[in-house]
Parts: C-alpha cells; structure tokens; sequence
C-alpha cells in the first residue's frame, strides 16, 4: 500500500491550530505525520523535569483526526541545561575547535555520558508512547552526519578509538605492521600513544586513516543500537527507523540498517544538484529538475539498506534553505518525485514540511502550506498524488530482484578518501555515473553490499571496490552472474597495502590481470580509447596492465599507445580506465549484451523502470514523449504520450 505522509512540528505554533491542522491533512490524503525530533528542550526542561502534557494533546489530536504518528526520539539535539552540565558531550573539529551549543547535532559519539543521556531520554519516550496505539513506528535521532557531524576528535572519540584499535589489532606489533609505522619513524610502544589522524604535518598514513573511518562508523553503529534496543523493549511490535542522508558515506549504511526494521531517506534533489560534482552546463540543463537519476539511485540503495523496506522521511516540497543556491523546482517535480519512489520500491513518502516556519534557520525551506496558511504548489500536487493511489491496485507488489547489480562498498569510499591519488577523483560520481548509464537504457539495478547474495544477478558491476574481499570474490565466482570490476578494484588489500600478486588482489581468481601502473589524468588530457573501432575521450584514471586475456578495447595515446584499456573472458571484464561519458555509455551497451540483459537507448529524459507487474515511463524533458507502450497493455495512468514532467503507469 502507498502512502503519503508529512513532518509536523505543533511546538512551533499555537495549539488552537492544531485540531485544523490535522483534519486538513486527512482531507489533503496523509496518513502519516512524523513528530517529536527536536523537541527535547520542551520535553524535559531540566533534568529529571518533563512537560508532557502538550505533546500528549498533539498526539491525542492527530490520532483522532486518522493520522498515524512516527514518533522520534529527540537526540540529534541535546539541551542547553545538559550541555552546560557536560560540555564534553560536544564534537570537536578536525582543526581541534569545539563545536557549540546553538543549532542542532552538537554532540560527539563517542561521548559516553552523551550516549547515557540518549538511551534515557529515548526510554522516556517509548516508556511514554510505546503501547500507544496512535504512535504506529519509530525514527532513532535525525540525520546522522548531517554538516560533518560524524567525525569527532574530542578527547573522548581519542580514547574509544585507542580502545578500538586495541581491540582491533590486540597486540601493537600488528597494528604497526598494518599501519606500515617503519615508514617514516612512526612506531608505536602502546596504543595509548596513537592520536586521532586530524592536524598532522602531511597526511596520516592511509591504515590509520582508514582504521578511523572504520571506528567512527562503528560509534554510529553502536549509538544507534543502544537506542532502537531501548525503544523496542518499551514499544515492542512498533517498526524502528533512521533518516538517512543520500550524499553522506561517512558510516555504514547497510549496517545501521541492520538494526532497523525500515529503512528511510531525506530527498533534496535540488540541493543535491547545486552540490554535485558535474560540470555547469549539465547542471544548467537540469536546475529546476534536479539529477534525474539521483532520487532513483537512493530510493534504491536505502531499500537494500532496509532490507527490501523503505520510506523517503523528507520529501523536498519546494526551494530549500542550506544548499549553496536554492532554486524552485519546476512545477509538476513534487509529484514525479513521489511517483518516483513508489516505482523504486518506497513505501510512504513523507514531505517536509507541513507549514513554512516564519522564525529561526529555515525561514526560506518551502512547506506545503505558506506561512499565513494558504497552500503551496506542493499541496496541490500531494493533493493530485493522493487521488492518483487510490486509483492503483491496493496491494502493490515489491520490486522484484533486478537482472544488474551495482556494488557500493563503504569502506572502498573510505579508502578512496585515504589514498585519493587524484584531485577529482570520486567513487561517489563513479557510482552514479554506472548508475545513470544503466537507467539510460531502461535497465532496473539494484544496489548491494558485499554482504549481500549475488546468485540471482546476470551482472554485478563492482565500478571501484578499492579494498580486495576473498568472501565477494568467492560469491563472484561461485555465482551465475556476469562481472565487471572497474579500475582501482582490489588495488588494496583491507589494511591499504598493495596486494602480493599486484591487483586486482584477490579478483585475480576472476581474472588474469595484473596492474603494473596508475595514472590519475587532469581532465585537459588528451589520451583516448577506442572501442569497437570508434574513439572516445578518457576520464580522470588510467592503468597499465599485463594480461593474456581477450583485448575489447585499447587506448590511443602518444603514451604506451594501443595498450589494454578493455580485456575480459567468459566470466569477468577489467576496465583498466575510470570510463565516463560516451566511452561509458558503449561499454554498458557491450556488457548489457555480453550478459543478455535486455535494454533499449531511451529518450535522454525519460526513465523507465517495473515495480511488480506494474510499468512506470518518467519524462524529466521539456517536451512531449511518446512511450512505446505494449498494445495488450492496460494504461492505470496517464497517457502513452507523456508531458513534461509527467508520467505514465501501465499493466501488461
């Protein structure tokens, strides 16, 4: 069942607005409203001190009006009493400057007492609205890593990572032998000597950079559970969930998930755009649409996240506050964002926020109402969503396992960031760059992890798995599926060595390839490659690589001219460049068809993709489309000829 629903925040307007409020969103066709993130001030005004009548009536009244209530427990922002109690709970900058009270997220997770307070406050809440039966599912904090709120180097996150490593390592002899310590007189007698890797001469070596991210990740992981653990003892059989942010890569996803029952995602498209790494004139192109592919891209990794389970928790309704500039979006977005979702598997989209604030930092975030009252484009179009569901069937059936897989790995983007070799280099772009290629052509991809079951795939594409795994490349080879490993796989081993046999590393099983030498390229370079007799510019990575396998592609370059730049068997291709552009695009073209997988070259602004038995057809364009769609076909909405920023929904 699809449904929609809406951020609310009664404390930030006068309670004789509430009762409207709410049967304005039934009548609007929400069924869900999310409360409580930021409320902890109001809530417990001094230790010990709790104020819930005015939170119980807010519940009591949207539960009344229909609503089902996501309730969240409130500490992505801890009070003022409890910080002036203990500043150490307070994150402290790379450039070792603490991070004050006054905006939100003010906290280190590696705070102890932080995370005491966090599991009590969540308590009192579950204790509070756990067996209430308006209070239907639970979100756990709010945006972890929201402004660089992840790492911290207080002292407290100095002596959870000694501990972390000590655990790690269990004796220092490994740690400097992992950490490669000879190299530049780094060694260490104990591991309470090791310092956080921030304000150092040059850059700390890449193990220790990397052992950093890895302990980081895992104080979200642990901070996370210590509440879901909490709140499903006091509000047992209620879903748990976390906001997450789409550009964020500083934890583990997939293992915070892990704990979850839903995963959810903040969908800021127009923001993401602003801040995305391609050049301005695609950005021009897309200013008021956003990366068409970008929302698609998320709402299928937080599925996988969420183990087949996933909301959007914030839907942008409009013009935004934080992004460097805050462009409207074209009028129709909202909607096909929402029918973008659905298609990709999400469950309820929840748009932020109900009612624009007139007061304090986000004066300028669009809602679905002004501030006076009156609705926003973004009603009308939540309105016209709201009609179109109920004209679907009622149970609508999961996304289905899709032919392609794209494989993200955490701790890879770490590494990439630990030994970036390139000023532009990006596993991020590289990821979406694959991700958009694929979609051009019609093909559905699910994300997965290197935890996850390869056997139902064609193909799985591993564009840049830096770090050799022995257990993904085993699944690989055990597995049916068709593989391609980009450059830079398997180029470090997990401690961000070269591996013995050169890599790939542990790929090599897959394929015989040995990488001799890198090159990260300005882009003013001129070297290319040419595939199938055509001639393509190159990207930001080049490698030589001696093989004895089949020769798809070469480069052409006054440097080691006609060397392999494309090779592969039966089983496993090697890019030995990082491919982008039309190079890109005829490389997806060959391996589509190398792996049968069915595809077809779409208009540039149309995307289509399956949910079930149902077909969803997008038209991010200026103009009219015409969708090829099958004549036995029952059309459910729209028309086969499909308007700007519209869509059509059929069943075959």
């Amino acid at each position: 069942m699809l449904e929609l629903g809406v951020c609310y925040y009664p404390e930030q307007w006068p309670e004789k607005m509430w009762q409207r409020d709410a049967q304005r969103m039934v009548d609007l066709g929400l069924t869900w409203v999310r409360i409580g993130e930021f409320a902890w001030s109001l809530i417990e005004e001094e230790e010990g001190v709790f104020n819930w009548d005015w939170l119980d009536r807010a519940v009591d009244i949207l539960g009344k009006a229909g609503l089902k209530v996501v309730m969240c427990t409130p500490s992505a922002a801890p009070p003022k009493w409890l910080v002036d109690k203990h500043p150490e709970i307070l994150p402290v900058d790379a450039q070792g400057r603490v991070r004050k009270f006054g905006a939100r997220r003010h906290y280190c997770f590696s705070s102890n007492i932080y995370r005491e307070h966090a599991v009590r406050i969540a308590a009192a809440y579950a204790k509070r609205y756990g067996a209430n039966p308006i209070v239907k599912a639970w979100q756990i904090d709010n945006e972890y890593g929201d402004h660089d709120t992840i790492h911290s180097y207080s002292e407290n996150a100095k002596k959870a990572f000694q501990s972390w490593l000590a655990n790690r390592y269990q004796n220092i002899d490994a740690l400097n032998q992992a950490w490669g310590t000879v190299f530049w007189s780094m060694k260490y007698n104990r591991f309470d000597q090791i310092e956080l890797p921030n304000s150092l001469v040059e850059e700390p070596s890449p193990t220790h950079l990397l052992d950093y991210q890895r302990f980081a990740s895992d104080e979200v992981i642990k901070f996370n559970r210590a509440q879901v653990d909490i709140v499903r003892k006091y509000a047992p059989g209620r879903p748990v969930t976390h906001n997450f942010m789409g550009h964020n890569s500083d934890f583990d996803h997939y293992k915070v998930g892990q704990d979850l029952d839903f995963a959810s995602w903040d969908s800021y498209p127009m923001g993401a755009l602003i801040h995305g790494k391609m050049d301005e004139a695609e950005k021009a192109q897309m200013l008021r649409t956003g990366i068409i592919d970008q929302p698609a891209f998320n709402n299928d990794l937080y599925r996988q996240a969420g183990q087949g389970r996933a909301w959007i928790m914030e839907q942008q309704p409009g013009p935004v506050n934080w992004a460097a500039h805050n462009q409207s979006p074209h009028d129709g977005m909202v909607r096909l964002w929402t029918w973008l979702a659905f298609a990709h598997g999400i469950d309820v989209v929840v748009y932020f926020r109900w009612r624009q604030s007139k007061f304090a930092q986000e004066q300028f975030h669009a809602g679905l109402l002004l501030p006076n009252d009156e609705p926003d484009q973004a009603f009308f179009e939540v309105a016209q969503v709201a009609k179109e569901v109920a004209r679907l069937p009622n149970n609508i059936a999961d996304r289905t396992t899709a032919k392609v897989a794209l494989m993200l790995d955490y701790a890879s983007r770490w590494a990439s960031l630990s030994l970036p070799q390139g000023a532009d280099y990006s596993s991020a772009r590289n990821m979406m760059n694959w991700y958009q290629a694929l979609s051009a052509r019609g093909v559905d991809v699910d994300i997965v992890g290197p935890h996850n079951d390869l056997t139902a795939y064609a193909l799985v594409i591993l564009p840049d798995m830096i770090l050799e795994d022995t257990d993904v490349a085993q699944k690989l080879a055990a597995s049916k599926a068709k593989v391609y490993l980009g450059a830079r796989s398997g180029s470090k081993t997990q401690n961000m060595h070269i591996p013995d046999n050169l890599p790939p590393g542990a790929f090599a099983q897959l394929i015989d390839v040995k990488v001799k030498r890198v090159e990260s390229l300005p882009a003013y370079n001129l070297d290319r490659v040419e595939i199938d007799g055509e001639d393509f510019s190159l990207g930001n990575w080049r490698e030589c690589v001696e093989s004895d396998e089949p020769v798809l592609a070469r480069f052409k370059s006054n440097h080691r001219d006609q060397s392999p730049a494309l090779l592969g068997n039966e089983k496993c291709w090697y890019g030995a460049a990082n491919f982008s552009g039309g190079a890109l695009d005829r490389v997806v073209e060959k391996l589509l068809a190398w792996a049968d997988v069915p595809s077809s070259v779409l208009n540039a602004n149309v995307r289509i993709t399956q949910r079930g038995p149902l077909s969803f057809a997008f038209n991010f364009g200026e103009d009219a489309v015409d969708i090829k769609v099958p004549a036995d076909a029952k059309i459910l909405l729209g028309e086969a000829k499909v308007g700007p920023r519209d869509l059509v929904i059929w069943r075959e």
